[in-house]
């Protein structure tokens, strides 16, 4: 697997061809799958990613529904909407886009969206269940991640893994995940002393920090493969990731490209998400 680039097209394909198929027998015997986003914000990139979703939902069979409460919504207000959706039977997912208006968390509001919808892992309940082994829908992003690894034949029984992120969305549910399939895992942070001594002798780095160019040669294990989490904006439009490529390559046998690599699978998991949830499937 030597200098591999580990995209992620061809498998977010695979998986949306997958969830089309689901989705039209669901229709077929009238559960139409339906999924709906809330956006409290008035972020031209988050409103970008929201109308990618719904194009890509509308493509496969799914109605994806936007309600957009703006950038000044209150706590209460969100709240309620995702309340109100919980309890809706015609919805089967629901997503809150962040960011958030000041003084809103998505660990709070998260918490208002019913597990059995939570298809993007917003719940912390959805965390808990996951790191006690239950079933749950983990972030669509941490998910990609395993998923990528997968398809691309890494083992990860017995192999070492490092994560760089401890956030909720990303590096605390990619390491329950990589536990889960028998890896031994180092979570690492801000705080995490000598960090490249650390990450360069695992077999696998996930690098989810939101930092541009953190990972060089020096925090890659020869042969090791870099899975790269990070969506960071350049002054051109373009897309970053946290790792170096040109550096890591250097070391590494697989990287995963940005853009081309999670980001693709996310959302084709989100919505096979979706339609799992419109299944009754946790």
């Amino acid at each position: 697997m030597s200098g591999l680039l580990l995209g992620g097209r061809e498998l977010a394909a695979a998986i949306r061809v997958e969830t089309a198929e689901r989705a039209a027998a669901l229709t077929a015997a009238g559960t139409p799958p339906r999924l709906t986003v809330v956006v409290a914000t008035d972020d031209e990139a988050s409103a970008w990613y929201v109308r990618s979703i719904g194009t890509a939902a509308a493509k496969i069979g799914i109605t994806c529904d936007v309600i957009e409460l703006g950038g000044d919504a209150d706590v209460a207000t969100i709240r309620a909407t995702l309340t109100r959706l919980s309890a809706d039977d015609l919805v089967h997912g629901i997503i809150l886009q962040t960011p958030l208006p000041a003084g809103a968390t998505l660990e709070d509001l998260g918490g208002a969206i019913a597990v059995e919808k939570d298809v993007d892992g917003a719940n912390p309940l959805s965390l808990g269940r996951l790191a006690a082994g239950l079933p749950a829908y983990p972030p669509a992003t941490a998910a990609a991640v395993l998923a990528l690894l997968d398809h691309h034949g890494v083992e990860l029984a017995g192999r070492r893994a490092a994560v760089i992120g401890r956030s909720t969305v990303v590096g605390k549910p990619v390491a329950h995940l990589l536990l889960d399939r028998h890896a031994t895992v180092t979570v690492c942070h801000s705080r995490t002393p000598d960090l490249a001594a650390v990450t360069a002798t695992a077999d696998i780095l996930v690098a989810a920090a939101g930092r541009p160019g953190l990972v060089t040669a020096e925090h890659v294990k020869r042969g090791g493969v870099v899975v790269d989490v990070g969506t960071n904006p350049t002054p051109d439009g373009g897309l970053v990731g946290d790792a170096d490529a040109d550096s890591v390559a250097e070391r590494a046998a697989g990287l995963t490209p940005v853009p081309g690599g999670v980001g693709p699978v996310t959302t084709a998991l989100l919505l096979n998400h979706t339609v799992r949830a419109a299944a009754g499937r946790l």
